[in-house]
């Protein structure tokens, strides 16, 4: 699956189940080891892995890998790796105390989000 999609099908994943606060990075020029870092807020350890299986399941369905997913026995910090994205699900203090956006953050990558506009690009 091309990176573009993708990042789609984890975007609407993450909608479907009502996340808050995604952004996008284009992450291609800081490591070789993935091309975007996908960073959203669940608002209960229930909702993150609700969310992280949201996005392991629709990324299986449309014919992607999910290489791992981490974290979901405590459920602050869910990690769901997809080789070349990696989703980070995270409750808001976890999300402001490690503040990945500081360090992902220098190439943000619009994406356009559904109707709800729970989430939003960076821009």
């Amino acid at each position: 699956m091309d990176i573009k999609k993708l990042q789609r099908v984890v975007v609407d994943a993450l909608e479907d189940v009502k996340a808050q606060d995604i952004r996008v990075y284009n992450t291609t020029e800081l490591t070789s080891l993935f091309d975007r870092v996908v960073i959203a807020s669940g608002t209960s350890n229930r909702q993150t892995r609700a969310l992280a299986a949201s996005v392991r399941d629709k990324v299986k369905e449309r014919g992607g890998d999910v290489i791992s997913v981490e974290g979901e026995d405590t459920g602050e910090w869910v990690l769901v790796d997809l080789g070349d994205v990696v989703v980070h699900i995270m409750q808001p203090n976890i999300r402001a105390y490690y503040n990945l956006e500081e360090i992902w953050g220098g190439k943000p990558v619009r994406v356009k989000l559904g109707a709800g506009g729970l989430g939003r690009a960076a821009a």
